[in-house]
């Protein structure tokens, strides 16, 4: 059996300190989002509590979908490469960027330097000078993690993601590779590939290219983040049903409008063709304080059902 953890939308705090030039750009709607909303509801021992419930789960592999840092500032950037060490090696930790992760821009390549390890495929793992590309391919154990990007930078008040024709080629190919070699197959993605999962303002535009891309390649498990809702969707496929799930964000306290804190246990045994997925969710329970199981998902491959 092999275990994998499931968090995303980090949004790493506290601010730093900005410049005027840092903020003469769309930063300065999410400062100010930030200082009446997300200052008070993300908390730094909320996460930090969320992953020593984590770590005693000991998962074999951490899958983070997106969103570590805020504002996107050099500095921020910087503060979550330090923290990304702290969660785990890079050959046990595979990550994607979100939208905040590509603020404005010039961001995402600042990204892709400072987290460099965590988002390389095993085609280039020890590679410093490796470029990055999505989607990327890891194999660990008998699941291969196929990571794809929808973060760019969109104007002020938005917070799009785009699946383009190349980038669904190449998933397409990997999943059909990966699936040639008897792996069960988990592909990461910030925005929901779900319609009407997120506000048209914050969509992934290339939803139906996605769609396509894992109904060629064949596909077992979605997981993305974003909406900072605990959901179980579905993709139909001609292989049957791929389930999609999405996490509660990272930080989030109790008393918001949206979910506590969450991760997702993530538990695959059997073989192609047998293959069973268990995820549990652990979640911040606002009576007790503690990360605690709080729901189960069962799905059944050859079956193609769900309990």
């Amino acid at each position: 059996m092999f275990t994998l953890a499931h968090i995303s939308d980090v949004h790493l705090g506290p601010l730093p300190q900005l410049s005027p030039r840092e903020l003469f750009s769309k930063r300065i709607t999410g400062f100010f989002n930030w200082q009446r909303n997300r200052k008070k509801q993300l908390g730094k021992d909320t996460l930090e509590n969320l992953l020593l419930a984590l770590a005693d789960e000991a998962p074999d592999h951490l899958a983070i979908t997106g969103d570590l840092v805020n504002l996107a500032t050099k500095t921020e950037i910087e503060n979550a490469g330090e923290w990304l060490k702290s969660v785990g090696p890079a050959h046990e930790v595979s990550l994607i960027p979100g939208n905040h992760d590509a603020y404005v821009g010039g961001a995402y390549a600042r990204v892709c330097r400072a987290w460099h390890d965590y988002m390389l495929g095993d085609d280039a793992a020890g590679q410093d000078e490796a470029p990055i590309a999505f989607p990327y391919l890891r194999r660990r154990g008998p699941v291969a993690i196929i990571g794809c990007s929808s973060a760019v930078p969109s104007p002020p008040f938005l917070a799009i993601g785009t699946f383009e024709r190349k980038q669904a080629r190449k998933t397409a190919e990997l999943l059909k590779q990966a699936g040639e070699e008897g792996l069960f197959r988990i592909v990461m993605i910030h925005h929901p590939p779900v319609r009407n999962a997120a506000a048209r303002h914050k969509r992934l535009i290339g939803i139906r290219r996605f769609r396509a891309a894992i109904s060629t390649g064949g596909c077992e498990l979605v997981l993305h983040g974003h909406t900072h809702l605990n959901t179980v969707n579905f993709i139909e496929t001609p292989q049957g049903k791929t389930p999609v799930i999405g996490i509660a964000a990272a930080g989030q306290g109790t008393g918001g409008k949206k979910p506590p804190s969450a991760f997702n246990m993530i538990s695959v045994s059997g073989k192609p063709g047998q293959w069973e997925m268990h995820c549990r969710r652990h979640a911040l329970s606002a009576e007790s304080g503690a990360i605690e199981p709080e729901s189960e998902f069962r799905f059944s491959y050859a079956a193609g059902s769900s309990a």
